[in-house]
């Protein structure tokens, strides 16, 4: 029916790929792939929720309706009437409206998608309580009359044993393993994350940790700790590049993929710079997916902030969120790597630390959060770490340039982060200007390096050293000292 000669790419591309006809209602996949609606929406009752084009798992509730230039390409598509007296060309989006103007023709539905009427039938899951109980009634009467037949009227049982069966019928068999447990009594076992935490916590290493594990599994029959691949997947929702975020507008020279988890701290340097000494080995997160990483992990801070000052936590923002930066040594390294290649002796660490976060409401700006000790390396995100000696400047400043590229461009752009449900904007405001915090304080104070108490071995501030002495004085003792480094050791 197409009036030009179009190249076989582009008619493939506005194609069905189940009837192989020019889309007629067209719908988008999670999967990006696109199929008329009625063709997809039979293929799912037929086949079962996957896409017949890549087998990615697909739903109707998840089925988009395509952009809108993508659909103006479709709709001005030149179409031949295919009525023999008829030879009139007409644009896609008016072929149905023309060819219902032929009263005569037979076989229409062949040459035109005919809509029915009446609205598509929703799935399941997107409908109301309610309705999902009117349309589930005769199944309801069905499962009850069958439970107090057989089961002695035990409906949970039923309909837990049929939900076991239909997740041993897709293969979701750790799901399934996870459920019986349950209804047998037995639990399903330690969390993930504390058995993560349990392997951390007592120095094992992987493969100590599955000999653990198939151990306990064969003497107890029963699977009280994760295995390793469950322990990897908990272990990655802790790294940066695990949430989704937006930057509006989107920043300059930066990727717009979220998921950015470990990366080379030398990847994003510019080829002109090949007189810097780069020959190091660094690593390092993205600067915009780590601090989105640091903003969820103080999600239940921020809201109890907002309660705290009487805020709805339905507010949106605008956040003000001031951050301070810090690169500092990390001292004398050539003895703890082991049998690996040779590196330099020192090591350096670049990182930050949330200081406050504030929001606008009306005229005035309140702080919902404010970091109560803020020289204290726990409350450090780090960012890049790398094997270099820290009065290397020229390797630093190498090292460093996307990073801080990335900080400029993060400066004049705002960040659009989901947090319980709602979609909230945050600002970034840095202070600090990146280099040895030992050094800005030797020259300027330790306020220059963003930091409005005293010294690293005092919890006092300025303003209150200045109005009691008593409080100027060191309040973490050596055993609190060595405990952290433990905790940084380990």
């Amino acid at each position: 029916l197409l009036a030009v000669d179009y190249p076989l790419d582009f008619i493939k591309s506005i194609s069905c790929q189940i009837c192989d006809h020019i889309l007629a209602d067209p719908v988008e996949t999670t999967c990006r792939h696109l199929f008329c609606r009625t063709c997809i929406l039979k293929c799912i009752r037929v086949m079962g929720s996957y896409c017949p084009s890549c087998w990615y798992p697909c739903f109707p509730t998840d089925l988009v309706t395509p952009v809108k230039s993508f659909l103006n390409i479709l709709d001005n598509l030149s179409i031949k009437c295919p009525v023999k007296e008829c030879d009139e060309e007409i644009s896609h989006g008016k072929y149905g409206q023309h060819l219902s103007g032929h009263k005569e023709m037979k076989d229409r539905e062949l040459y035109s998608y005919v809509n029915k009427g009446g609205r598509p039938r929703q799935h399941l899951l997107s409908l109301t309580r309610r309705a999902q109980k009117h349309r589930l009634r005769e199944l309801k009467r069905q499962v009850k009359a069958f439970a107090e037949k057989e089961e002695g009227g035990d409906i949970k049982a039923v309909c837990m044993t049929l939900f076991l069966l239909a997740l041993r019928a897709k293969n979701e068999h750790k799901q399934a393993d996870e459920l019986e447990a349950i209804m047998q009594g037995r639990g399903s076992g330690l969390h993930p994350a504390v058995c993560l935490a349990i392997r951390i916590n007592t120095f094992l290493s992987c493969s100590q940790y599955h000999k653990m594990y198939r151990t306990v599994k064969a003497v107890s029959g029963r699977q009280i700790f994760q295995p390793l691949h469950a322990l990897r997947t908990a272990e990655k929702a802790l790294l940066p590049g695990y949430h989704p975020f937006e930057w509006k507008p989107p920043l300059k020279n930066v990727s717009a993929n979220t998921e950015v988890g470990i990366i080379d701290g030398l990847s994003g340097l510019p080829l002109s710079i090949d007189d810097y000494p780069v020959d190091t080995i660094a690593k390092r997160f993205r600067y915009d997916a780590a601090l989105v990483c640091a903003l969820k992990d103080m999600e239940e801070e921020i809201l109890e902030g907002m309660k705290a000052k009487n805020l709805d936590d339905y507010l949106n923002g605008p956040f003000t969120v001031v951050v301070k930066e810090s690169c500092d040594g990390m001292g004398d390294v050539s003895e703890k790597h082991g049998s690996g290649p040779a590196v330099p002796e020192k090591a350096v660490r670049f990182s930050f630390t949330v200081m406050n976060i504030s929001i606008a409401h009306g005229n005035e700006s309140k702080r919902i959060f404010e970091e109560v000790k803020p020289n204290s390396e726990l409350c450090c995100k780090p960012l890049c770490l790398m094997l270099a000696d820290e009065s290397d400047h020229e390797t630093l400043t190498a090292i460093l340039s996307p990073l801080i590229a990335e900080r400029e461009a993060m400066k004049n752009s705002e960040l659009l982060l989901e947090m319980r449900g709602i979609l909230r904007t945050f600002r970034f405001v840095f202070r600090g200007t990146g280099y040895d915090e030992k050094l800005v304080r030797e020259v300027e104070g330790l306020e220059a390096s963003g930091s409005t108490y005293i010294c690293t071995l005092c919890d006092a501030t300025r303003l209150e050293a200045s109005q009691n002495l008593v409080f100027h004085s060191i309040t973490r003792s050596h055993a609190e000292n060595l405990e952290r480094y433990e905790i940084w050791r380990s």
